[in-house]
């Protein structure tokens, strides 16, 4: 069947079983979106921003595990993709982006809204190119999805230049992808993880580090299975929250810098680290050289460029998580026959000492809400089973440490590139993944209005997400840096004009709900909770309160900051 080079391009999205398109129309796009017109199989979600487009399919691709799709055009529509492709790679998250470009005869003359965005794009871009023959476009797009898929996912750029999709030819469908030059290594090498599971059977000290890769290969079966059968505790980094259920008797919950006292005592005491599916980032560890000292590490990860990476690996195991985990198990299990019980007794004893020392906790207040409190009671009232996505700053970390995470795909959040702005399209994306989940956006101040007009699409949508701000009036974790570290000079972190979001969520056709006080919380969120629109709560919140535990930037784990051990001195008034 001979198809223009647009048609080839939604017959491919069809037959690779996408039902969703984020983008946004343009010029040189037109010919696709023409074909979108009527079609019955694909709906496309107008976004407000081409920004927003790409966080709504990353949150999508997140809520789902399959790959998000982008459709903007070329220049300014394209160039407004590159944060939230950098965000996606950081992350791991598969996206194919189809942007558009001038044609190929124009290419490189300046030519009105010409951008090189596959040059722009080529540092955080799992793969890119240019399509500059129709007869080439079937298969570009097939192993753009493969591409995006396979191995440690990612982003993928295909640009469109006006002709190809314009001109016809015979559309051929490829069966099967081979790409000689990429080929994931997806099984563990068996003797490495024998060793593995022969140091992991006489360790008395263990602790495991779940990442995000527990998450993205399905693996929270078999690393539950690990955790009990071994008797190993499970601390967590940001992007693993939910691959081992926060609720578990031997779960740590987070670690690094805003983590829990007993995860970062239980990593820098541990003599036997088995890491799965992350990637040791600076948040994470800390000060290298003081990291985890007296440990061994065995490293697990599909992608070969993360193992030794930042810190030194004595047990390497590259391949996919799920299918590593599962052979461990299994040769873990002949290892652990016959194993005395009391091996980790104390090692677990003195897990249970650091918890009931310093649990996860904040000083309560009657006359002004406080950011964790707020967390705490969506938890409560959601009974733990919701999608919370977030922004960036003090609300992801309060989302981080007190909101039980026991599945995964429950809590989305830009990790590596600490995008503000992510958390509303996301939720906007993993509501519309997940029509019958209540989805949860915990927001700031700030980073809610970096993309605050996706507003309309949610509205236009149907899509009844909620947003939870924790408005402190600030950008609040740069405020406490300034008052920790800059002797608290509070250079342009203070928003003293934050719009009325109550009148805002109305003038968009939304509903807005607003909390002053301590008691008004609970009633807010069950209002909003009731509502099938999209929601934005106003929770005017302590303006002084910070995120603890914390350790200060190029400290060790073990240097962390309490609470009760800062003290405000500043007469500096929010308001």
């Amino acid at each position: 069947m001979e198809m223009s080079g647009a048609e080839i391009i939604i017959e491919c999205l069809k037959r690779e079983g996408v039902k969703h398109i984020f983008g946004y129309p343009g010029g040189v796009v037109l010919g696709i979106f023409d074909h979108l017109y009527n079609d019955k199989d694909l709906e496309l979600i107008l976004a407000r921003h081409e920004q927003g487009a790409v966080h709504a399919a990353d949150g999508y691709a997140r809520a789902t595990g399959k790959p998000g799709v982008v459709l903007v055009t070329s220049g300014p529509g394209a160039t407004n993709t590159v944060t939230g492709i950098a965000n996606a790679s950081m992350d791991s998250v598969p996206l194919v982006v189809l942007t558009g470009q001038v044609p190929t005869f124009l290419i490189g003359n300046d030519a009105f809204q010409e951008a090189d965005i596959v040059g722009i794009t080529m540092p955080c871009t799992k793969h890119n190119t240019i399509a500059k023959d129709t007869k080439n476009l079937a298969r570009e797009i097939r192993e753009a999805f493969h591409i995006a898929t396979a191995g440690r996912p990612g982003p993928v750029l295909i640009d469109l230049p006006r002709d190809v999709t314009a001109e016809r030819t015979k559309f051929v469908w490829p069966e099967k992808v081979s790409i000689r030059s990429y080929n994931p290594t997806y099984e563990g090498n068996k003797r490495v993880i024998d060793r593995a599971a022969h140091e992991i059977a006489r360790s008395k000290k263990p602790v495991i580090i779940a990442g995000g890769g527990c998450i993205i290969s399905d693996a929270s079966r078999e690393l539950r299975w690990l955790a009990e059968h071994a008797n190993i505790p499970v601390a967590m980094t940001l992007m693993g929250l939910g691959g081992f259920p926060g609720t578990h008797s031997l779960s740590l919950g987070m670690l690094g810098m805003h983590g829990t006292y007993y995860a970062n005592k239980g990593v820098q005491e541990s003599g036997l680290l088995i890491a799965i599916g992350m990637r040791f980032d600076d948040r994470v560890t800390g000060k290298i050289e003081g990291f985890a000292p007296r440990a061994k590490i065995i490293h697990i990860d599909i992608d070969p460029t993360s193992i030794r990476k930042n810190v030194r690996v004595d047990i390497p195991v590259v391949g996919d998580v799920k299918r590593v985990l599962k052979v461990l198990n299994k040769t873990l299990k002949e290892y652990l026959k016959g194993q005395r019980e009391e091996l980790r007794e104390s090692w677990l004893k003195q897990v249970a000492d650091w918890k009931r020392e310093r649990p996860m906790s904040y000083t309560q207040s009657s006359d002004v809400i406080k950011p964790q409190f707020v967390v705490e009671k969506i938890y409560e009232l959601t009974e733990g089973d919701a999608i919370v996505t977030t922004e960036v700053g003090q609300n992801q970390m309060w989302a981080a440490q007190f909101y039980k995470f026991d599945n995964p795909r429950m809590f989305l959040t830009s990790g590596g590139l600490g995008t503000m702005g992510y958390g509303f399209p996301a939720a906007i994306g993993a509501q519309l993944a997940c029509p019958d989940k209540l989805v949860i956006d915990i927001a700031g101040d700030g980073s809610i209005q970096m993309n605050i007009q996706e507003l309309a699409t949610a509205v236009i949508g149907n899509l009844p997400v909620k947003v939870a701000i924790l408005n402190n009036r600030y950008l609040g974790m740069v405020r406490q840096w300034q008052e920790l570290f800059y002797q608290e000079r509070y250079s342009y972190t203070h928003l003293d004009v934050v719009p009325d979001f109550v009148k805002l969520a109305d003038a968009y056709g939304a509903v807005g709900l607003r909390a002053t006080k301590p008691n008004e919380v609970e009633p807010v969120l069950k209002e909003a909770f009731k509502v099938k629109k999209p929601v934005l709560i106003d929770f005017v919140v302590d303006w002084k309160e910070k995120v603890y535990p914390m350790v200060p930037a190029g400290a060790t784990l073990d240097t962390m900051l309490f609470e009760e051990e800062t003290s405000m001195t500043s007469d500096h008034k929010g308001e």
